[in-house]
């Protein structure tokens, strides 16, 4: 099972297990700050943070499990089997396809306060990256020095909760994460 977590001494760590039994190619991906992205629904972003992670390359875009930006925001894509549901696309909000999300909330945010800016007006859609590569099944773990979120994209809507402990594992939700704490 994969897990993420953050760790806070006098410096801030942010690590996560990538658990399969098999590599999908995933590799050690740095993208420069001027290193064009191009976003389905958004279009082009040459002006962002770099980004450091590890991430399957295909078509020249990096596909991110989890990465950290130059500001030290950082994010990791979890398994959410069963419960990961995207929308289609909508007017008036910024559509961006599930594989981009971490590349766009890590272009952009400087801190865990532009993340929570950013996502009120965020669309995560069901946009595959390809035929070959269909939608994953995710929730994420968003932190920075201070704090961490999570956030999970369901069939009732995009929520995000902060996240007191800095973990996140796959399923289940992280409501009852939070409550299987208790055992």
């Amino acid at each position: 099972m994969c897990t993420a977590a953050t760790y806070k001494t006098k410096d801030f760590y942010f690590g996560r297990t990538l658990d399969y039994e098999f590599s999908y190619g995933d590799q050690i991906v740095i993208t420069p700050r001027n290193y064009s992205f191009h976003f389905r629904h958004v279009g082009d972003m040459k002006n962002h943070y770099a980004i450091i992670g590890m991430a399957h390359v295909a078509e020249d875009y990096p596909l991110y499990y989890d990465a950290m930006n130059e500001k030290g925001v950082a994010m990791a894509g979890l398994n959410f089997v069963g419960n990961a549901v995207y929308s289609e696309v909508q007017p008036d909000v910024e559509n961006i396809a599930q594989f981009e999300f971490i590349p766009w909330i890590l272009s952009l945010c400087a801190s865990l306060a532009e993340v929570r800016k950013l996502l009120n007006r965020i669309n995560i859609v069901n946009t595959p990256f390809s035929e070959q590569l269909p939608l994953a099944q995710l929730h994420w773990i968003i932190a920075d020095e201070n704090e961490s979120i999570t956030v999970e994209s369901m069939s009732d809507g995009l929520h995000i909760y902060d996240n007191p402990v800095g973990v996140l594992t796959n399923n289940p939700p992280f409501p009852q994460q939070m409550f299987q704490l208790n055992n």
